[in-house]
This record gives structure tokens, sequence and C-alpha cells, in this order.
């Protein structure tokens, strides 16, 4: 009986291990913060109270929780299929209907001044991981109260980057903006090199004095730091690595694996209690087969988070724990039968 009793206990506490699993969060990456967003302008505006016409029809066409969850604007499964895809008039939600929002085709979106030329293009890393950026910039005679077509923007990337630099949290990466003037937008396609999942954002900007008599739009703003933390306890999503110790303070590193990584990512050591062993013990004998080697210009050796898998790989950990588990009890009970029966 007392064999049977401790089979079931470990049964059932098995099943409520994988029970958890589709009410886990997912996790967050981040978004363009120079030029700033749609969605982190919205964000920093604040989602209840938003002060701008634009951030304010965004908010009502999305509700508030897409703002809050201002750094998971993505594709899962991108692997590089942008275009096919991601449909026109859907760039700025990458066809993701919670961020329907920010598709809104209207020319008084909260912008940033931009001049053309070399600059210094910052993007707020809240799950750092390898990867690419592109950023395409729109074609002379842009319409911005019309829907956003692919064909609107330039043919090719005006900056690409592989594996920038973070400083304080940002990737920080320099670029050539094309000659333009008046209202325009910069469209990124962050796609990670260790999973097939993208990231996407839309960034107004005004090039000069804006054209056609219409009122200036109001200027954009990132989030601040405070902000970030604060919403954090309203948002949907992990804000893994963003903020942890983890990060180097100095004015030039890499990042380091975030200490909760993204719904595509394989499970990190402190992703739940079961695993923990397990993973300690992985960590003293052999080395992640994925693990990346250091970045250039990295002086502490702290590593970019490399992970791949689709989107229910970090629960394999998990599973696997409570499978062994489950088979431990079974094992333990028929033993236990057999020796009564002799």
């Amino acid at each position: 009986m007392t064999s049977r009793r401790t089979a079931a206990a470990v049964t059932a506490t098995a099943l409520l291990g994988l029970s958890g699993l589709a009410s886990a969060p997912a996790f967050a990456h981040g978004s363009m913060t120079d030029p700033v967003s749609r969605v982190s302008a919205c964000y920093a505006e604040g989602p209840e109270a938003p002060r701008s016409a634009a951030c304010k029809a965004a908010v009502a066409a999305s509700g508030t929780q897409a703002f809050y969850d201002w750094n998971a604007v993505n594709i899962a499964n991108a692997a590089g299929k942008h275009r096919e895809l991601i449909p026109d008039g859907k760039l700025c939600s990458a066809a993701n209907d919670k961020y329907r929002g920010l598709d809104l085709a209207r020319a008084d979106w909260p912008a940033s001044r931009l001049a053309s030329g070399a600059h210094t293009f910052r993007y707020k890393g809240t799950a750092p991981h390898r990867g690419s950026f592109e950023l395409y910039v729109t074609k002379d005679g842009y319409d911005p109260s019309k829907p956003l077509a692919w064909s609107d923007l330039e043919a090719k990337p005006f900056a690409t980057v592989t594996d920038p630099r973070m400083e304080n949290g940002d990737y920080v990466f320099e670029g050539t903006v094309p000659k333009k003037s008046g209202r325009h937008l910069i469209y990124s396609i962050w796609q990670r090199s260790d999973s097939p999942e993208a990231f996407y954002t839309c960034s107004d900007v005004v090039f000069g004095e804006e054209s056609g008599g219409t009122a200036p739009a109001p200027t954009a703003s990132a989030p601040s730091e405070e902000q970030i933390e604060d919403g954090k306890d309203e948002s949907s999503v992990e804000h893994g690595g963003h903020g942890d110790a983890d990060h180097a303070t100095g004015a030039e590193e890499t990042a380091a694996a975030p200490a909760t990584a993204a719904p595509t990512t394989a499970a990190p050591a402190t992703a739940a209690p079961a695993t923990k062993p397990a993973a300690e013990a992985a960590e003293t004998t052999t080395p992640a087969p994925n693990a990346p080697a250091p970045a250039a210009g990295s002086e502490s050796g702290v590593e970019l988070a490399e992970t791949g898998g689709d989107a229910t790989t970090p629960y394999v950990a998990v599973g696997g724990a409570a499978v062994l588990a489950l088979g431990a009890a079974v094992l333990f009970g028929t033993t236990r039968k057999r020796r009564s029966r002799r």
C-alpha cells in the first residue's frame, strides 16, 4: 500500500509539473529605441493614458496589453521568410493581430528627428541573442496616410550588422542614413541566428521639416529604465536579461545569456526547480554544444545567448523530468508487487 501511495504521489507531482507548461509566460526580446519605434513610443507615453492622438488610436485598436508587451513584436518561426509571412499593410505588427494598432496609416505618429549620414542606432535588448539586424528606409514619395507596403521600402537595407555590441542593455551599431527629406519610416528586422524567431519594428522619422502644411507630429521618446522596470508587473512576457547583474556596466560589452530565455530557446538552468540539479551537473561536465564563442571586442568573455529550437523546446527538460519521475514510480510499484507475491 505504501508503494502505491508513493507512486501515486510521484505521478501526481509529475502531472502537476506538466500542467504548468501551458500557462508558462513567453519571453520578451526588445525594440528599437533610436530612432524610437511606434510601440516603444506609445509604451513610453503610458498605455493607460497615452498623450498623442496616434497612440490613443493604437491603444483603442489593440488594447493596453499590446503596449505593456512592447518588446515582443515577433514571428516565432520566421526563418528569414519575412516577405512571405507578413502581408502588405501589416508590416508594423508583423501580421500579429495583437499589435494591429501599430499598422494604422496616419501622418501624426510620434517621430524621431533624423539626419542623413552617419548615425548610431540603439535597440533595447531585454533578452539578448545572436543575430543580424537589417534597417530599411521608405522610398521618396512615401505617403504615411496609406498602409505600409513592402514596395514602400527601398529594395535593399541601408544598414546591416551581425552580433552588434551591447552597451547598458542596448544593441548599438552604426549605419549611414540615405539622403531624405520630410516624413519617412525606418523598418527594422532582427533575425536571430540561433533560432528561426525574428522581431520587427517601425520607427517614424522626420528629416528636416515636415512638408504638406501639416502640424508637426509630437516627438517620440523611448521608455526610460524606470518605466521598463515599472511595467514588468503588467507585462505578460518575461523580461529575460533586462537589468540583470549578468550584464556588465562597461562602455562596451557583449550580452550574457539571460536568466530566462525566449519561447524558442532551450530551457535555462533556472527554468524550474526540477531541472536545476541536471543543469548544474551539465555545467560541471560537458559545455553546451551550441555555446558561441565570445563576440569580438568582449573584454570579459561574456557570451551572447545562442539557443535554438521551436516554441516547445523550453519545456523539454521539465517534461523529461516528469517522464522520468513517472517511470521511476511505475518501476518502483512493479518491483514491490513482485516481491510481495513471492
